[in-house]
């Protein structure tokens, strides 16, 4: 095992790369029935069992062929935004696409990604993209992550100052919602969250080995007596796991190509692209990878490959786009540093379809200071990126402040690109200071453009 992973060679054992996927499974097991609620009956219309058993699997396999394939402590699951806009995209269009359709659609994007991969484009953005955009992307990913861990803690409250008669169905105005500090009295979870976070902060400043996945069970026993972890799913629950009614290989291509569903596959393919690319190249930097630059690239070009065929193989599975999980980071910040982790996380999520009551147990109060934590962590490579050199600064900061702002990675990296090449084109035409930009940021500036103009937002 240590000749096959490296354990050696990258300064961890056995132990630590156990924790550590358990930390990272711990943080995001909440995938399991997110993405139940959102592609399920009360969803996108699909079984709930189906959805339950291609998550599961799903994230499963790819996430040990990730550690297997590539060695590193990456882990991937159906992302987040992209279950939404599944979900947007069979509800919205009254019955005209089925869910087996834009099973369809996803396939089709991961058949592009592949593409993309083997004629080595994606590795590209490697060498593309300035170095202070990269920096930014591991930071507005730790504050991307820290939004998500104060959501699901109820530690952050919304606003909203509308007028009667406003259309709610509609995207609401910035200038009508605050948000404010959530209610630890009423919220329950809130306080729990709390407690989680000093918790897990002070098993840092002592320097504990895996203090990550010792908080978050810690704070899940806490969470009894609170009322807010909750044992009733245990009693009476089958431990076995359900294989009827699955939606494996009912993906319709036909259906895809016939309704025209280039525009969704081409949201699917933009969006993944960017969260992907941002994912991996965060936690490669946290990792230490990327200091062999030539070394790096190549793992990276490996850990994309999987990736892309997982976006398809998710589809056949019966799931929205598989991808590269940020949550990955929070194994990274426990220890973990090759194959094993992902190998260990993937594992768990096999064993989920056994242990689907237990899992439940664990509270979103729970895994949300982890996640806090991570964030804290990813700000450190705020300090690479040049300041007092406006053309890299603000294209950076556009990067970090859009993720979270806007609750998309894509959003702040498409930013950033575009912002750094207007910048670099006014430099070179009024300046002295001649800076190279490279072809491949000229097309995905002009892609940006092109996808927010005429697609919109989504």
């Amino acid at each position: 095992m240590d000749r096959f992973f490296k354990l050696k060679e990258n300064g961890t054992n056995v132990r630590t790369e156990i924790v550590a996927g358990l930390t990272t499974f711990m943080t995001m097991a909440y995938i399991l029935f997110v993405n139940t609620l959102f592609l399920g009956q009360a969803g996108a219309g699909m079984s709930d069992n189906a959805v339950f058993f291609a998550t599961a699997v799903g994230a499963g396999l790819m996430t040990i062929i990730m550690g297997l394939f590539v060695n590193i402590p990456i882990a991937l699951a159906p992302g987040m935004g992209l279950n939404a806009y599944f979900m947007t995209v069979v509800l919205s269009s009254n019955g005209a696409i089925t869910w087996q359709a834009a099973l369809g659609a996803v396939f089709l994007s991961g058949i592009v990604f592949i593409i993309l991969t083997v004629t080595k484009i994606r590795q590209m953005l490697l060498v593309a993209v300035p170095q202070s955009i990269k920096m930014a992307i591991t930071v507005g990913i730790g504050l991307f992550i820290t939004i998500i861990g104060f959501k699901l803690a109820n530690l952050v409250a919304v606003t909203v100052n509308v007028a009667p008669d406003a259309d709610l169905s509609q995207p609401i105005p910035g200038s009508s919602f605050n948000l404010s500090l959530g209610n630890f009295i009423t919220h329950h979870d809130a306080l729990l969250a709390l407690i989680g976070l000093l918790l897990i902060a002070i098993l840092m400043v002592m320097r504990v080995k895996g203090a990550l996945l010792i908080g978050i069970v810690a704070t899940t026993l806490i969470g009894i007596p609170m009322g807010v972890t909750n044992l009733s799913g245990l009693s009476g629950a089958s431990w076995l796991p359900n294989f009827s009614d699955l939606a494996v290989g009912q993906l319709d291509l036909k259906g895809a190509i016939s309704l025209g569903l280039f525009e969704i596959i081409f949201i699917f393919t933009f969006v993944e692209l960017f969260d992907t690319f941002g994912t991996m190249v965060g936690t490669a930097t946290r990792m230490g990878i990327m200091k062999d630059k030539k070394k790096g690239e190549k793992t990276i070009g490996k850990a994309m490959l999987v990736d892309a065929v997982g976006v398809s193989a998710g589809a056949a599975l019966g799931t929205s786009t598989i991808t590269a999980y940020v949550e990955s980071a929070s194994g990274v910040e426990a220890g973990g540093r090759t194959g094993l982790t992902s190998v260990t996380t993937g594992l768990l999520f096999i064993l989920a379809l056994f242990i689907a009551p237990l899992a439940l147990v664990v509270p979103s109060a729970a895994t949300a200071p982890a996640l806090i934590i991570v964030g804290v962590l990813m700000m450190s490579q705020v300090r690479s990126i040049e300041w007092d050199d406006f053309l890299q600064a603000f294209p950076a900061f556009l990067t970090i402040v859009l993720m979270p702002f806007t609750g998309g990675i894509a959003n702040g990296i498409s930013a950033g690109i575009v912002s750094y090449v207007i910048l670099a084109v006014f430099s070179n035409l009024v300046t002295e200071r001649k800076v190279k930009i490279h072809w491949l940021m000229w097309i995905l500036a002009l892609i940006v453009v092109c996808r927010y103009v005429f697609i919109g937002g989504e």
